[in-house]
């Protein structure tokens, strides 16, 4: 599909083209001179964020988080969705693979827009945008971990909450990485781009995305420590209790083990205090280890 937003009234010429064949993206390439390489790098779905200037043109391809993404997604290609974008002084187009929200709505609204005055203009807004939807996941994500903090301090239970920590880790992992790599690319455009509004306000949200996701990360390794130690914790809290009672009744099984021999002469066997005598025996020592266990603090 193809739409030319030229006609709402930019100065410059915009064509968008969603889910294009790949006929469709040859013929492009024959219209407006463009690179063979780049137009290649637009068929291939999984392809990251970058930037190249050529002869004629400046490219670029940005990722956005995908909305109808599975909950259980956990990588970039599951994740997210590219636009291809190629711009030069007097012409941008975008190729992405279905019809974008975000990109109708920069055309909507800057549309007869005095101070948009160059294409790049147009590029700025689009990638800060495409940066905006990962806002959204992000504030979900530390939402649930603000849940699981508090159900994991409470030690209250939750279902497979090791493996929902992993899928957010793998999220977070995904959102950084790829802003990591955005911040590359909107480095590497011309200093002569990088001289008014729309650059620095595109910028500065790529800063305010970085430490978001930083942040984010950041706490979900913490969280995920903190869970594993706590359940270390919980672990060694269990063997040290069956320790304890283990140290209680080996001295004992170890008493009844001797007089439950079949030896024919065992003289405390036919003593008339025999059998009192080792019960009065056996709760000495457990008395006696009672007491050494309190002067350790081991109970």
């Amino acid at each position: 599909m193809l739409s030319n937003f030229t006609e709402k009234g930019f100065g410059f010429e915009w064509k968008d083209v969603f889910n294009p064949s790949e006929q469709q993206l040859k013929d492009l390439a024959l219209e407006y001179n463009l690179p063979e390489a780049a137009v290649i790098d637009c068929l291939q779905s999984e392809h990251l964020p970058k930037y190249e200037a050529f002869e004629k043109y400046f490219f670029i391809i940005i990722r956005f988080f995908d909305s109808e993404c599975k909950v259980e997604s956990d990588n970039i290609r599951q994740l997210t969705r590219k636009v291809a974008i190629f711009y030069n002084k007097s012409f941008i187009l975008t190729i992405h693979r279905s019809e974008t929200d975000f990109i109708n709505r920069i055309s909507d609204k800057y549309a007869n827009e005095k101070s948009v005055k160059h294409p790049f203009d147009i590029v700025c807004k689009i990638i800060k945008n495409s940066m905006e939807t990962f806002s959204g996941p992000l504030n979900k994500m530390d939402q649930e971990m603000d849940v699981y903090d508090s159900n994991i301090f409470l030690k209250k239970k939750v279902p497979d909450l090791l493996r929902r920590l992993y899928l957010i880790k793998r999220k977070a992992g995904v959102i950084k990485k790829l802003n990591s790599i955005s911040k590359q690319v909107i480095e590497a455009l011309p200093n002569s781009h990088q001289k008014n509004s729309f650059y620095e306000d595109m910028r500065d949200y790529q800063l305010r995305l970085e430490t978001e996701a930083d942040e984010l990360h950041d706490n979900i390794n913490n969280l995920v420590s903190l869970y594993i130690s706590l359940s270390s914790q919980k672990t060694n809290e269990v063997m040290r209790i069956l320790t304890v009672f283990s140290a209680f009744f080996l001295p004992l099984t170890f008493i009844v083990g001797v007089y439950g021999m079949n030896f024919q002469y065992m003289p405390e066997l036919t003593h008339k205090w025999g059998y009192p005598g080792i019960i009065l025996l056996m709760v000495v020592i457990t008395i006696s280890i009672f007491q050494w266990f309190k002067r350790k603090n081991w109970l």
